[in-house]
């Protein structure tokens, strides 16, 4: 694998560059179609470097809006304002290269998205921490913070167990989910043995941005998390966020740009069926007004979430071999989560943040104030002397009673700002979902990858198993273009190149410290828990060459 460092889109000198696959600059094969099933960030990802590359495409989405998880709609407030709900804040943050090199097709300075100038979190029993100021490199960002952060206490960090937390220096996928995958985050954490009020903060609230509880998080996932967000990388944490609604600031343009290169983009279309046949896809879909379709295509992208991907494989019957359905059947989904938007009839106060990432505050883990960055919103709150407001809660239970969860965000947010208590709702919206993946203990090993059993069938999406040090946003962004790489190299046209944070830990004494003292951890009887699925614990890692085999490397 010929990869080598740039800082090309990248302020963190030791980003690493793969180089796009060879050949030819453009498809000469004015008869190729490609589908792109999914319209989220993995879908027009891939759609959008297919279509550069003269590919016809067609991208086929079963929301009337384009964007998934990050998508938006219009809505129209009790006020009679129209205004755009979406499914809640999304940070972007600069580590997220290839899904800013998306958006600088349209935008290339990027000026649809602002920066906040903090990263507040806050726990009920008082304990804060902010990332604001902090040094952007490794390990000076780790010292730092340890020694301003009120969390890490001399009390506290006596009571550590160091060598276990050797894990997170020496952090690549091709060696990490090998030794972490098998515990989860909550015993991992367990046997670091970090200062309580640093755990709640530091630690479980960014694994709950995977929409799980870390006692259903693999341990694996939250190292890696912390290499691309804190360890093994440069760019700091701290964050962009559109300046306008998502569809606005991100999805139409796009969309516009697909359009231009000859790309047609079908909303309100589900597919319903896929087999291979011969050299080629058949593809069934469903119109809105359910118009049935049968159409072929010679490449197929499979860009779905995990509900998705798993109703249209036992849907095709004949789709793939045994293994690979089974790995597909096998894929799970995060508990549900809720979002709560209120259009408030008064402001919140002014020195509060736009973004605060909470603990301990039952089922309420962040608030965003929307009016403080969001245009939209904004301009909303001036004329109507208000804020708006959202409230997120990851991983309900599935059996929690909906409305009481709603009504404790809404209390839990009058605790944090008091002066919310008395605000009147001119308007509210409550969005419930359940179609994040979960990546638990014991999974990665058996989770599927960009490639296939059939050479133009790939698969695209942040539940995508990939070599590549990514997560979340950027893991979607990531294999869409792995998926259309792998696709053009079957008519030997030049791929896309990729940037990621750093592949392995920033400093080679550092990683030899962890392989030679990292003790081996294995998850205490008491807590083992068998796998709803049957499925091996523990289970060896793929190789990072046979992970990442294909022409994109």
């Amino acid at each position: 694998m010929n990869r080598r460092r740039t800082t090309r889109l990248a302020r963190d000198r030791r980003a690493t560059y793969w180089p796009a696959p060879p050949g030819a600059p453009q498809l000469t094969d004015p008869a190729a179609r490609t589908a792109v099933v999914g319209g989220g960030i993995a879908g027009l990802a891939a759609a959008t470097a297919l279509a550069e590359r003269g590919m016809r495409v067609d991208l086929l989405e079963q929301q009337a809006v384009l964007g998934g998880r990050v998508s938006g709609w219009t809505t129209r407030l009790a006020d009679g304002t129209e205004a755009t709900m979406s499914r809640g804040f999304h940070a972007f943050f600069r580590q997220y290269y290839n899904l800013r090199n998306l958006l600088r097709r349209t935008d290339p300075a990027l000026t649809g998205l602002v920066g906040l100038p903090d990263y507040p979190l806050h726990h009920a029993a008082g304990h804060r921490d902010r990332f604001a100021q902090l040094p952007r490199t490794p390990p000076w960002n780790v010292l730092a913070f340890a020694a301003t952060s009120p969390t890490f206490t001399a009390a506290g960090m006596s009571g550590m167990n160091p060598r276990a937390a050797l894990h997170l220096l020496d952090v690549q996928a091709s060696n990490v989910y090998g030794r972490l995958d098998h515990l989860s985050a909550h015993d991992f954490l367990n046997a670091v043995r970090f200062p309580p009020p640093a755990r709640h903060l530091a630690f479980e609230v960014f694994s709950r941005s995977f929409f799980a509880d870390p006692r259903e998080l693999s341990a694996a996932e939250l190292a890696l998390m912390f290499h691309i967000y804190f360890l093994g990388s440069a760019e700091g944490l701290l964050f962009d966020v559109p300046a306008e609604p998502f569809p606005t600031a991100l999805w139409d343009p796009l969309a516009a740009r697909l359009d231009r290169l000859g790309a047609r983009v079908r909303t309100r279309t589900r597919a319903e069926h896929l087999e291979a046949r011969g050299g080629n896809f058949a593809l069934t879909t469903t119109d809105a007004c359910g118009r049935v379709r049968e159409e072929r295509y010679d490449a197929v992208v499979l860009a779905l979430d995990t509900g998705g991907l798993r109703a249209l494989a036992a849907a095709s019957p004949k789709l793939g071999g045994p293994r690979w359905r089974k790995r597909i059947d096998a894929l799970r989904q995060a508990p549900p989560f809720l979002v709560s938007r209120y259009w408030l009839d008064r402001p919140v106060a002014p020195h509060r943040p736009a973004f605060l990432g909470t603990s301990g505050y039952g089922p309420l883990d962040n608030i965003s104030i929307l009016s403080r960055y969001e245009g939209q919103a904004a301009r909303w709150a001036r004329q109507s002397g208000g804020s708006v407001v959202e409230l997120h809660a990851y991983a309900v239970d599935a059996d929690a009673d909906r409305v009481g969860v709603q009504h404790r965000l809404r209390s839990e947010l009058a605790r944090i700002y008091p002066e919310t208590a008395g605000a009147v709702a001119i308007d509210e919206r409550h969005e419930w979902h359940a179609d994040c993946p979960l990546f638990a203990p014991g999974t990665h090993a058996d989770r599927p990858t960009v490639h296939t059993p059939h050479p133009r069938l790939v698969l695209a999406g942040d539940l995508v198993r990939t070599a590549a040090p990514v997560a979340l946003m950027e893991r979607a962004a990531t294999t869409g273009l792995q998926a259309a790489n792998v696709l053009l190299a079957t008519w030997q046209v030049r791929g896309h190149p990729l940037l990621t944070v750093p592949t392995a830990g920033r400093s080679p004494l550092l990683r030899t410290l962890a392989r030679a003292f990292a003790p081996t951890l294995t998850t205490p009887d008491h807590l083992r828990r068998p796998d709803r699925r049957g499925m091996a614990t523990g289970s060896p890692c793929l190789s990072a060459e046979a992970q990442v085999r294909g022409p994109w490397s």
